[in-house]
């Protein structure tokens, strides 16, 4: 179900799977809310869990601003987290973050215990965007390579930006039809800031496709030296062939975490194959 929340003076889109009186799973958008699978979602649910997965502040169906110039912070979508977990329960929720919105949900446990019962990361990093520590592996030189000489789209063509996102996919590893019909409904929910959807801004469907808005983000101050303070009980999942976030940099997030558990997929790379979903549902459902 479709719905909308306002918490800090900003409107964040959702979507609800479950009953809403289940223990509440919060999946973060990264930046929207489909880079939660719905089968993940659905499984979850099955499991007796409230499953909301929202689009970040600046994507999707949430209130937008400049995509090259964002007026909040990482902190700020931290505390977005936290008061949309108070809105959907008053029973801390289990959140969880993949990729970029995994370092949101490090800052929200972080600064905001008491909103949380439990933490999922899904192939993610300890650090922010930008140069990385010297003991974590960065990311893979030849795909980014790929990645980067790509061609970009035009961005308001939804079939130039689906096969854009197709090849993308191929790079990193990851399916390719999946990634062509995931990019064609983030397209289709992207809003302006006028509101409207599809939107015709092409600067908005380019934020919500890369998700480059989140490397101009004000990312400071450092949180890594904190993780130990992290007191939830924390699954750490990771893709073993991730070219953009090495397996390595879930494995630093699992030994900095107490009482975090790693789980490493094999044969994934970003994105969580559909042969996985189930194990891991099954992982993020027992914390």
């Amino acid at each position: 179900m479709m719905d909308t929340c306002e918490v800090n003076g900003v409107v964040l889109g959702l979507e609800r799977f479950g009953e809403s009186t289940a223990p509440p799973v919060l999946c973060l958008g990264a930046p929207t809310m489909l880079s939660w699978p719905d089968a993940l979602c659905e499984s979850l649910s099955d499991r007796g869990r409230h499953v909301v997965r929202c689009d970040l502040r600046g994507s999707g169906a949430s209130t937008r601003g400049n995509p090259e110039a964002p007026d909040y912070t990482l902190r700020d979508l931290a505390a977005d987290a936290a008061a949309l977990a108070a809105c959907l329960s008053s029973a801390p929720a289990h959140l969880a973050g993949i990729g970029i919105s995994g370092m949101v949900a490090q800052v929200a446990a972080l600064d905001h215990p008491g909103a949380f019962s439990a933490l999922t990361l899904i192939g993610s990093r300890p650090v922010a965007p930008g140069p990385v520590d010297e003991d974590l592996p960065d990311h893979d030189d030849a795909a980014m390579g790929r990645l980067f000489s790509q061609t970009m789209p035009e961005w308001t063509d939804i079939d130039a930006v689906a096969d854009h996102a197709a090849e993308g996919a191929r790079v990193l590893g990851n399916d390719p039809e999946e990634a062509r019909r995931g990019a064609m409904r983030i397209w289709q929910r992207t809003r302006s800031a006028d509101g409207k959807s599809p939107s015709s801004d092409p600067a908005a469907h380019m934020a919500d496709q890369l998700g480059m808005v989140f490397s101009r983000l004000d990312c400071r101050p450092r949180w890594r030296e904190r993780l130990p303070d992290i007191g939830l009980p924390t699954l750490v999942v990771h893709g073993r062939q991730d070219p953009f976030f090495p397996v390595g940099n879930g494995e630093a997030l699992a030994r900095e975490i107490p009482n975090s558990r790693l789980l490493v997929l094999d044969e994934a790379a970003t994105a969580i194959p559909a042969g996985d979903i189930a194990e891991v549902a099954k992982a993020m459902a027992s914390l």
